[in-house]
Parts: C-alpha cells; sequence; structure tokens
C-alpha cells in the first residue's frame, strides 16, 4: 500500500513539475529564451520542442498506453532533469539546479514504485517489495 501512495504522490508531483514548467515556456516565451542563452543554449526552436517534450512526457507516463513507451518517457525525463541540472551548475548556478534535483528524486521514486502501482509490470522497474516468499514451518 505504501508503494502505491508513494508511486502516484511522486508520479503526480513530478507530472505537475513539468505541466508547469511547459506552462512557463508558454506563458514566458522571452524569459525561457533568454535564460536559455545564459545556459549557453541558443536554438530559437529548443523552446517550442521544450513545450512539446514537457506535455507529452507526463502524459506518457500517466497514461501508460503502452509500457514501452511510458518506460522511454522515464528515459527522457531522467536525461532531461540530469542535463539541466548540470547545465546550470556548469555556469555555476546551483540554486537553477534544484528543480531538476527534486525531479529526480520524484522519478526515482516514480519509476522504483511503478510495478507496485500499475497492471501491466514493467520489464525495467525493480520488482516490488510487497512480494515476499512465505515462511516454511521446520518439522
Amino acid at each position: 500500500m505504501a508503494a502505491i501512495c508513494t508511486y502516484w504522490i511522486s508520479t503526480t508531483l513530478l507530472s505537475l513539475l513539468y505541466l508547469s514548467s511547459a506552462f512557463l515556456y508558454v506563458t514566458k516565451r522571452d524569459f525561457v529564451r533568454q535564460a536559455q542563452a545564459d545556459l549557453g543554449y541558443h536554438a530559437a526552436h529548443l523552446v517550442t520542442f521544450m513545450i512539446v517534450i514537457k506535455i507529452l512526457g507526463p502524459i506518457a507516463i500517466l497514461s501508460r498506453v503502452s509500457v514501452p513507451l511510458s518506460d522511454l518517457a522515464y528515459a527522457g525525463i531522467f536525461y532531461h532533469l540530469l542535463l539541466s541540472g548540470m547545465a546550470h551548475l556548469g555556469v555555476r548556478k546551483p540554486k537553477g539546479a534544484i528543480p531538476a534535483a527534486i525531479g529526480l528524486a520524484l522519478l526515482a521514486a516514480s519509476f522504483a514504485t511503478q510495478n507496485a502501482a500499475r497492471d501491466m509490470p514493467s520489464p525495467y522497474a525493480p520488482a516490488a517489495a510487497d512480494h515476499h516468499l512465505p515462511l516454511t514451518t521446520r518439522n
């Protein structure tokens, strides 16, 4: 039961982090472009691409229409958060890496507990901790 609660809480918070970030990208486009330029990214199409990714990633995980697609979304989010945090640390702005660190913690909790909460298990997630072998009695 705890694993199921952990899954849904962490997945919901991760999704809210990504969807609120997508909302920021849509509403404060110039601010986001300048922030990315400060990190060394000067690609004009990057903002639009990230809006799409930040919406589709959580949808793939929450809807789970396909386990491989969900696992791919987990991997994509993992690399995005890792690279985002490293980009902020690389320009000596550690406060900017805090959302990425929080996201990585939420992602790890969600990924590790997904098989306990979902009917279709992921072959890559750790086995659910709720499955214990029965103890045998000695004669």
